[in-house]
């Protein structure tokens, strides 16, 4: 497995910063490996990425959710093997510190190579950049979803 953790301060209040992030059928805007993405139910989402030039698809499942704290996910069918969370720091009225953290189990020998090179760190450095010019750029939140889940740690 390979480790990312990376970090964001974006100039929104926490709620703004966690119900956009609950948005996932807003990621293609600001993930760049991200081609689609659509929520099957509550909790289940799928996923189409364009990884190192190869598409692959998955399912995650939210595995813990509290509103303004974090998100935590796995995937749980598909071409891709990760499980992570993102977390919301509260750092004054109009500023929030994002935290993503995710374990990911390179597939081909290309992904492991670009793994080994910090390729996967460059890609989440630039799509939180991505995520702080989208939500500053925004006059609201385009949604939330605000509801508790807990799976009993899983995840």
């Amino acid at each position: 497995m390979t480790a990312v953790t990376e970090s964001i301060d974006v100039n929104v209040p926490v709620t703004t910063a966690y119900n956009q992030w609950t948005q996932f059928e807003s990621f293609p805007h600001f993930l760049d490996q991200v081609e689609d993405i659509r929520q099957v139910d509550a909790t289940t989402n799928h996923w189409r990425v364009k990884i190192g030039g190869a598409t692959r698809e998955f399912d995650t499942v939210i595995t813990e959710q509290h509103p303004d704290e974090r998100v935590a996910w796995k995937s749980v069918a598909g071409d891709v093997v990760h499980a992570g969370v993102v977390t919301f720091h509260h750092l004054s009225a109009d500023s929030t510190r994002v935290t993503v953290q995710f374990d990911w189990q390179p597939g081909d020998a290309l992904e492991k190579a670009g793994a080994a090179l910090g390729v996967d760190d460059h890609a989440v450095k630039k799509d939180l950049r991505n995520f702080k010019e989208f939500i500053e750029a925004q006059p609201a939140e385009t949604g939330a979803w605000r509801e508790d889940v807990d799976r009993g740690g899983l995840g």
